[in-house]
C-alpha cells in the first residue's frame, strides 16, 4: 500500500499542529509516528491510520485519497 504522507503532514499543518501532538494523542512517542510513516507510511496499521482519521478530522474522501493513493511510476 501506498500511503501519501505528504498530505498526512499537510493536513497536520492546515490544522496548526506538530507531529509531536499528533503522535500523543495516538499515544506513541514522535519518533515512532516517523518510523511508521516511513516508506510511504508502510509501517502504518489499520488502527494506527484510523487514529489519524479521527485525529486530523479527515472526510471518508480525503482518507482514501490518503491511504488508498496508488503510486505513479
Amino acid at each position: 500500500m501506498f500511503v501519501n504522507v505528504d498530505k498526512i503532514h499537510g493536513r497536520i499543518r492546515e490544522l496548526k499542529t506538530n507531529v509531536v501532538e499528533v503522535a500523543g494523542k495516538m499515544g506513541i512517542d514522535k519518533s515512532t509516528l516517523y518510523r511508521k510513516l516511513a516508506n510511504n507510511g508502510a509501517g502504518l496499521t489499520v488502527k494506527d491510520a484510523q487514529q489519524l482519521v479521527d485525529i486530523l478530522q479527515l472526510t471518508d474522501e480525503e482518507a482514501l485519497l490518503i491511504f488508498f493513493a496508488r503510486e505513479v511510476a
